[in-house]
């Protein structure tokens, strides 16, 4: 009896070890990452906003608005064959001789107002230089002092050089360019303006000159408006009107 006791301990004990050993073999062992080494960390990439890239001159711009009495004091009187209410204030974009974009302001009848933003788009699309476009009031109304600075200008309530007539820029339908390089030229072949004796002959070459059939001639044409470079006898060839005169 005490053999049959002994016996079964000794098994008892031999199924505890096994279920033991098979309880510690059967665990598996989960391996612990290292410590990050921050150095060793792959960096995520950075966007980088690229730098722009150099943009053109600005779309050409033109704006027409009513002009004030105020604006016209030297240019518009009582008696001007129009009123100042019909005039109209043109704020446009121009080339001008340093290569630059400028704003300048004209004075025109408010009927052509279109004419000249359409002509003055391509003149601007085509970078065709204009010395500067200021208001002829900027020169008291002086024509020969506005046309010796080279100044583009429209209305100007003055008669017709040479006649007692209305010019055209007295009803705000006519407009002189470059003056200096595009002058007024006598049958006889003379200008007023020292500054502008070297372009008395056409066709000739420099910057801001118009010649006879070129691209400036013809916008103007498109719209209605002739030029005083094709008159017989005296030459204008800063002037354009619409219709002629």
């Amino acid at each position: 009896m005490k053999r049959t006791a002994a016996m079964a301990f000794v098994v008892l004990a031999s199924v505890s070890c096994g279920a033991q050993e098979q309880a510690a073999s059967s665990t598996t062992a989960v391996p612990v990452p290292p410590a990050s080494d921050p150095a060793s960390e792959t960096q995520t990439p950075v966007a980088v906003t690229p730098e722009p890239e150099p943009t053109g001159p600005p779309p050409f711009s033109s704006q027409v608005s009513r002009v004030t009495r105020d604006r016209l004091p030297h240019s518009w009187q009582p008696g001007c064959p129009v009123s100042y209410r019909d005039l109209r204030l043109v704020t446009l974009s121009y080339w001008g001789f340093d290569g630059k974009p400028h704003t300048g302001e004209l004075v025109v009848r408010k009927t052509v107002t279109d004419d000249i933003v359409t002509v003055f788009e391509k003149l601007y699309d085509w970078r065709w230089p204009i010395r500067q476009m200021k208001l002829v009031d900027a020169y008291k109304a002086d024509d020969y002092d506005s046309i010796d600075a080279d100044n583009t200008s429209a209305f100007n309530c003055r008669r017709a050089t040479g006649s007692s007539n209305w010019s055209n820029h007295a009803y705000g339908e006519a407009i002189d360019i470059n003056p200096r390089e595009n002058p007024y030229v006598t049958a006889s072949g003379s200008t007023a303006h020292q500054n502008a004796k070297k372009f008395t002959k056409r066709p000739t070459k420099g910057k801001g000159v118009i010649n006879p059939g070129d691209k400036v001639v013809k916008a103007f044409a498109r719209v209605g408006w002739e030029w005083g470079g094709y008159w017989s006898g005296t030459k204008d060839y800063q002037h354009f009107s619409k219709g002629g005169g």
